[in-house]
């Protein structure tokens, strides 16, 4: 696939890819996007009314 380039280890397996992000970043971010997702799968929540209650406390959101 042209700008995808894979690093491979002396047995020929492929152990990391090269991403031309010029070519393909929108494949990237939603990589990335998955990524994150799955690393905070576990992490606590906050309700959506204390976000904005803080935000606005800290004059960074204007509602």
């Amino acid at each position: 696939m042209k700008g995808i380039q894979y690093v491979v280890d002396e047995s020929g397996n492929r152990t990391a890819v090269v991403i031309d992000l010029s070519t393909h970043g929108d494949l990237w971010e939603d990589v990335y996007d998955s990524y994150l997702v799955e690393h905070r799968r576990n992490e606590p929540t906050e309700p959506f009314e204390d976000v904005v209650k803080r935000l606005e406390a800290q004059g960074k959101l204007d509602v």
